[in-house]
């Protein structure tokens, strides 16, 4: 069978909206996706073709990628720096629309209910990245109008091979990350006034507890099928493909509620320390 030509196989729907490079096209898809699947209408097919190797996910041409560290840090007190701040999130929900569809693209062999979560989780994005391209309109800019940075895709990339680095990597480190700072954000954003932005990053934080749930719901279910300790084995694979390069401090009720435990996050603020 042909990849992407059984119109109701759930692995070639995601590689579809994994493929998509115009954002809008990647919105409708995603949306026209989830509803399907939730109709019945798309199925876990044993006979799909094996995954693809990873490449570079469906993008539009802006924005220009580059180093982390050549993003430039504009502050908040403009309306410059607030669309600045409005992109960079913008980015990473678009990225975290791929690595969700990727999740469901390439693991097989999965529980129906870890597909049904990364692609509402995909769903998701998709609705939080139309949310902050409406801001960005109303700031004046648009999406690709800033230089952005690649860090999520690349720990894709690392972890396309391993099901459970990537369930504990992706969704358990780099996008809990928003769980830690989205706070902030909110709190400053709020003392300048900028009321809109915070009600979109209220809505964000609030459905980004579950996505980082379902991260650690399907990073145990790894770990218990490979009779492994999931904490112990958590920060094997931080060490393994991170170096352990964190930075604090944890929001720690939020990640509670995310399914992290209390030693977890005991050993999550001293390595924070550490560095």
């Amino acid at each position: 069978m042909p990849a992407g030509n059984a119109m109701n196989d759930l692995h070639a729907a995601a590689k579809r909206c994994l493929d998509a490079t115009d954002p809008i096209d990647k919105l409708r898809l995603t949306h026209a996706t989830w509803q399907a699947l939730q109709a019945g209408e798309l199925l876990v097919d044993p006979a799909s073709p094996p995954p693809e190797s990873i490449a570079a996910p469906g993008r539009p041409d802006k924005p220009r990628l580059v180093n982390a560290r050549q993003v430039p840090q504009r502050g908040l007190g403009s309306e410059q720096g607030r669309a600045a701040l409005v992109h960079a999130v913008t980015h990473i929900e678009f990225n975290a629309i791929n690595l969700a569809w990727d999740a469901v693209y390439r693991f097989r062999g999965k529980p129906d209910a870890y597909y049904r979560d990364w692609a509402s989780c995909a769903n998701d994005e998709a609705r939080h990245f139309a949310l902050l391209s409406g801001r960005l309109t109303e700031l004046g800019h648009a999406y690709g109008d800033f230089d952005a940075h690649d860090g999520l895709w690349a720990m894709a990339e690392k972890t396309a091979h391993h099901d459970t680095a990537r369930m504990a990597l992706v969704p358990r480190v780099l996008e809990a990350r928003g769980l830690d700072v989205t706070p902030g954000m909110i709190a400053r954003l709020r003392h300048l006034g900028d009321n809109r932005t915070v009600a979109i990053l209220e809505v964000i934080l609030s459905e980004e507890v579950a996505h980082v749930a379902a991260g650690t719901r399907w990073y145990r279910h790894c770990c218990e099928r490979d009779g492994i300790e999931p904490v112990e084995t958590f920060f094997t694979l931080l060490r393994d493909y991170m170096g352990v390069n964190l930075r604090g401090p944890f929001n720690r009720p939020a990640r509670l509620e995310a399914g992290f435990v209390e030693e977890e996050l005991d050993r999550l603020a001293a390595l924070a320390l550490e560095n």
